[in-house]
């Protein structure tokens, strides 16, 4: 067997929605984790997607922000949402999924995006981004995460240089700083997860997910970020064998996400 697991942040699914199912239609990832949905649970277009074929859903909505939803063509089992630094927020969503290693536990985060000021005492958004990694590594590290687990999503953290359009140029800008950098490798070294896109797309290779609205001609300026992540636990990488970036997708409408989806393999 095998499953194809994707996460997008779409940037409000029911503004997107044509474009989502075009996406779902023209690749069919087995499931696939939604960031920023940007609408209530009862306001989450639940029948568009069961008629796609997506019929097993698992939704954190929250009125006009943020917002996380999985939705899968394949039994998704034992829903949780967990809220993080007591502020309400709806960031986190997981299910459960039969892969090729077993039972595999699929986390969808949409980590906060810090404000512009990488300052904490400053500005309080970076402050809050910087307690819901603190609280996401003390629930690493006192849960059990050592074996069938993946977290996807918009992490909203650039950690490696060619991660981003220009390291030097993007030392003191938010996404891309020493403090979010350093903390996110050693949160992926803490519990030993698997990068599994730069699994088989190397280091080496320059890479991004997000394109900033602000730039009249994101294509040809390319100064892009990958704020997007897959990771696994080591069972679950074994059987990794693709992972691709649809970079084109952020010019597939008129008024695309920002961001575009990214999609990995395991079988």
């Amino acid at each position: 067997m095998s499953i194809s697991v994707a996460t997008w942040n779409i940037n409000s699914v029911r503004l997107r929605l044509p474009m989502v199912q075009d996406f779902l239609s023209d690749h069919q990832p087995d499931v696939l984790c939604l960031q920023e949905i940007k609408c209530q649970n009862d306001q989450f277009p639940t029948k568009a997607f069961e008629e796609s074929g997506y019929t097993y859903q698992a939704v954190n909505g929250q009125k006009s922000y943020h917002g996380v939803a999985i939705v899968s063509r394949i039994p998704l089992e034992d829903h949780h949402a967990r809220e993080f630094c007591q502020m309400g927020d709806a960031r986190h969503i997981s299910g459960v999924v039969d892969a090729p290693s077993g039972k595999t536990r699929i986390h969808n985060f949409y980590i906060p995006a810090g404000g512009d000021e990488a300052d904490p005492v400053k500005n309080p958004k970076f402050k809050h981004k910087l307690d819901f990694l603190n609280e996401l590594q003390d629930w690493f590290d006192h849960q059990d995460f050592d074996n069938g687990h993946v977290i996807v999503g918009d992490f909203n953290i650039a950690p490696h240089e060619n991660d981003v359009w220009s390291h030097k140029q993007l030392l003191k800008v938010v996404s891309h700083t020493p403090i979010e950098t350093e903390f996110l490798d050693a949160l992926q070294a803490r519990r030993n997860w698997v990068d599994v896109v730069r699994k088989h797309i190397p280091h080496e290779e320059k890479l991004f997910s997000w394109w900033s609205y602000r730039s009249k001609d994101w294509s040809a300026s390319n100064k892009g970020r990958r704020l997007d992540h897959i990771w696994s636990t080591p069972d679950v990488a074994e059987h990794s064998t693709e992972t691709i970036v649809l970079r084109d997708a952020r010019g597939w409408t008129e008024k695309p996400s920002d961001h575009v989806p990214i999609i990995s393999r395991f079988g």
